[in-house]
């Protein structure tokens, strides 16, 4: 598959940052657009996240259910946070996984990724499975995270994500993808 060429991008003029904090950052852009004009451009800085769909033998999901203070709402969803400074992708998602559910995946598989906010954010996040997962010691949730740890079928989950449920974007994305993975076609190996 081919895709068209890319765009030339925006020529950056300036840049200054407006807020800062150890969670985000917000700056201002002034650009040039391609008739000549300029443009303010506010950019929200974020650092790269994972998101992890953990499942156990059975097929069974791992699911939180939490609070977000944003919106002020409760439901499930799958472990996700941020990629620590000198973190791989994949260690992040094994932290997160172990520190919010307390399990530890028997294999880690990369799915894929997604820039959830592009039109304000270069914010990333990288999907993960964790397969054959395992409960080896009680979650290490933070003061401000209130989650508990729950299971939940696959029958039921796949029920709850085509009925549009799971109100949490990071959640269903990966779910979606965890779905797709596990009713691909499995390639059989050549005879012979």
């Amino acid at each position: 598959m081919n895709d068209p060429d890319p765009f030339e991008p925006f020529e950056r003029l300036s840049s200054r940052p407006i807020y800062g904090s150890p969670w985000c950052r917000l700056r201002l852009d002034r650009i040039r657009l391609p008739d000549g004009a300029t443009q303010d451009y506010h950019i929200f800085d974020v650092p790269a996240a994972v998101v992890v769909v953990p499942a156990l033998p059975d097929g069974s999901i791992v699911m939180l259910w939490q609070y977000r203070y944003p919106h002020g709402e409760t439901h499930f969803e799958v472990p996700a946070g941020r990629i620590d400074v000198g973190e791989t992708p994949a260690e992040g998602a094994a932290r997160e996984l172990l520190e919010e559910t307390g399990y530890r995946p028997g294999k880690l598989e990369r799915m894929a990724g997604f820039y959830p906010i592009n039109g304000i954010s270069p914010h990333y996040a990288h999907i993960f499975r964790a397969l054959h997962c395992e409960r080896v010691r009680e979650p290490s949730h933070e003061p401000s995270e209130r989650m508990s740890v729950h299971t939940l079928g696959e029958r039921e989950v796949r029920e709850r994500l085509l009925r549009g449920d799971f109100a949490d974007g990071f959640t269903s994305l990966a779910l979606f993808h965890h779905f797709a993975r596990e009713d691909a076609p499995r390639k059989k190996a050549p005879r012979g």
